[in-house]
């Protein structure tokens, strides 16, 4: 499963926006690009393999992107892009519709269709960008003329399976990077199966969804319940499973193929947000122990154990530590992940 990420910083400035047209070529479709950035044209492109599921991040000044019924001919990859707008103003055009995505949105758009997008504002560098999920149009459980109800529309990440979506995109891009091939492999059924539960949502096709997309998307949604509400001293299993609706014995049931279970998830989260914080120079006036209440500790001694256990030293001497060198992991230690 590969990974690579491209610049054109690494081109000649006048082959530049000729080299961006060519990777949008390759890596997702035959597209007529103009722009009056072609002098020196700034851009970038990611390639996230993850098997079956492919995923590009795109990065670029304002341009405008056409494609043509002449262009479907010459090639088409018969994929739905699945796009989240990760910076700047964006408009789209197809099938009779049209939409302005704002930052954070997400939109679809059908590579077998004529279309007509432009960036419009980039973000405070001037730069758009895209995180862009190529979906085999044969392979979705919905009709076509069902799933291009949804094209060229514009859909707010700010809730729901929208929401569970785009947090979980974002967090792919910033840690494939650093992961093995092994771990982009297993991934790729998980962006799938929350792809489809997405589209099932927008489309009211819930009994198109496979088992596996459900249960996926469910403790997606717990795992951003979880991360929300580590501050309250109650979130407790119960809590968790009364929130979503399901038994306790459900619950746990769920996290049973997980590494930890819901109160050591609950746990490790919480040790991990305190330790961010106390490697933090911004926050070194803040007391330890406001610290460890802040996420959920409710008595100084219990954190300080807690930590102690977790990363072999007192978190006070952790921040010391910290001050020190730069990092907090002295011996490169990671939070145990008892189950309970």
């Amino acid at each position: 499963m590969s990974f690579s990420v491209l610049h054109s910083s690494g081109v000649p400035p006048e082959h530049r926006f000729d080299w961006w047209c060519e990777v949008i070529s390759q890596d997702v479709a035959p597209t007529r690009i103009t722009s009056e950035h072609t002098r020196d044209f700034t851009a970038g492109a990611g390639a996230i393999g993850l098997g079956a599921v492919q995923v590009t991040t795109l990065s670029f000044p304002a341009i405008r992107s056409e494609r043509t019924p002449a262009l479907i001919r010459r090639s088409d990859p018969d994929v739905y892009e699945l796009t989240l707008n990760a910076g700047g103003d964006m408009w789209i055009a197809q099938a009779r519709n049209e939409a302005r995505m704002r930052a954070g949105d997400l939109g679809l758009w059908n590579t077998s269709r004529p279309f007509d997008a432009r960036g419009l504002h980039g973000a405070d560098d001037g730069t758009s960008r895209a995180v862009m999920v190529h979906l085999p149009r044969a392979e979705l459980p919905f009709s076509d003329a069902r799933t291009d109800q949804l094209l060229a529309s514009a859909t707010a990440t700010d809730r729901g399976t929208a929401a569970i979506f785009a947090r979980f995109l974002r967090h792919l891009v910033e840690e494939a990077p650093s992961m093995t091939d092994q771990e982009r492999a297993r991934l790729g059924p998980a962006v799938w199966e929350l792809a489809v539960a997405y589209l099932a949502d927008r489309l009211n096709a819930h009994d198109r969804t496979p088992p596996e997309a459900r249960t996926r998307m469910l403790l997606a949604r717990i795992d951003a319940f979880i991360d929300d509400n580590l501050a309250d001293h109650a979130l407790t299993p119960p809590a968790v499973a009364a929130r979503h609706h399901i038994s306790v014995r459900a619950l746990h049931t769920l996290f049973r193929a997980r590494e930890r279970t819901v109160a050591a998830t609950i746990h490790h989260r919480r040790l991990e947000r305190c330790r961010a914080e106390l490697e933090d120079p911004a926050l070194h006036a803040v007391p330890v122990h406001a610290i460890g209440a802040r996420w959920g500790f409710c008595s100084p001694s219990a954190f300080s154990r807690a930590f102690l256990t977790a990363y072999g030293a007192p978190p006070g001497e952790w921040r010391r530590r910290a001050g020190q060198t730069g990092q907090g992991r002295v011996r490169g230690d990671r939070p145990a992940a008892p189950r309970r």
